[in-house]
């Protein structure tokens, strides 16, 4: 029997695959995003993204995460074995239970999309914090959206965050961005999209649209500043949510929320 790639002698911290891990904390990434933990590698594993490096630390671990170790460094291009003080320098985790890897994110292109009338697309403009980009792209995924797509993005895809808030979905879950909002504008339009502002100030109600005949797309803004004036200037629609309390707003990704299950529910007849 062939010896297992979890047997390799142990690697320190003047490797490469470390130093290249440490860069990917701080977000020094190309397309790489880091995983850690037992859910989050079963997530991994379930789909055909590309494991480029996996590092294990067996004393960390139990026997369940044991045998997903063994799985992940059967795909994966590398596996190394670390020392328990090191993956507590690489953790992001309180509790590590020795499972890293870094996957490469797959990459969409605006011209891989046909859309139709069951159609939802939702557009977030300048999102701020990586927690609310990986709960974006979940929401995205539960209703069955066609894809996310970033203007003035501040928040990476590679953050680490984005993975566990999306559980997993960053994986599987197109997302597109564009370098201007003109030109996202553009792409809407040039597949016939009804496109709708979310607006806390705007008078018209989301219920009060079909989000029929047509696909459909939402966008919203930053956590704090709110949408662009570049996409008030587009020529779109604003809707809103009621507000019923003293608060003026709600956090961007319960808002999308709602807009895209409204939207999901008219176009499936619920």
């Amino acid at each position: 029997m062939a010896p297992s790639r979890l047997d390799a002698r142990p690697i320190g911290p003047q490797h490469p695959r470390i130093r290249e891990l440490l860069a990917l904390r701080k977000d020094a990434s190309a397309g790489r995003i880091m995983v850690e933990g037992g859910w989050e590698h079963d997530q991994l594993l379930d789909t055909p993204t590309t494991i480029e490096t996996f590092i294990y630390c067996p004393e960390a671990g139990d026997a369940r995460t044991a045998d997903v170790a063994a799985r992940v460094a059967a795909r994966a291009t590398e596996a190394y074995r670390i020392s328990e003080k090191l993956l507590a320098r690489l953790s992001r985790r309180g509790r590590p239970d020795g499972l890293i890897s870094i996957a490469r994110l797959p990459v969409w292109q605006p011209d891989d999309f046909s859309f139709d009338e069951s159609s939802l697309v939702l557009v977030a403009d300048g999102v701020e914090y990586a927690g609310n980009l990986g709960t974006l792209i979940r929401t995205v995924d539960a209703c069955r959206a066609d894809c996310l797509v970033l203007t003035s993005r501040r928040a990476r895809l590679t953050h680490p965050t984005v993975y566990a808030a999306s559980r997993g979905m960053v994986l599987t879950t197109p997302v597109l961005e564009f370098d201007t909002i003109p030109d996202a504008a553009e792409w809407l339009r040039r597949h016939e999209f009804d496109v709708h502002l979310a607006d806390p100030s705007a008078t018209g109600s989301y219920r009060a649209t079909a989000y029929r005949g047509r696909p459909t797309a939402f966008v919203v803004g930053s956590e704090g500043g709110g949408l662009s004036r570049t996409w008030h200037q587009q020529g779109f629609q604003a809707v809103s949510i009621p507000m019923l309390g003293q608060a003026d707003s709600l956090n961007v990704a319960l808002s999308a929320g709602i807009l895209l299950f409204e939207a999901r529910a008219h176009k499936e007849g619920w």
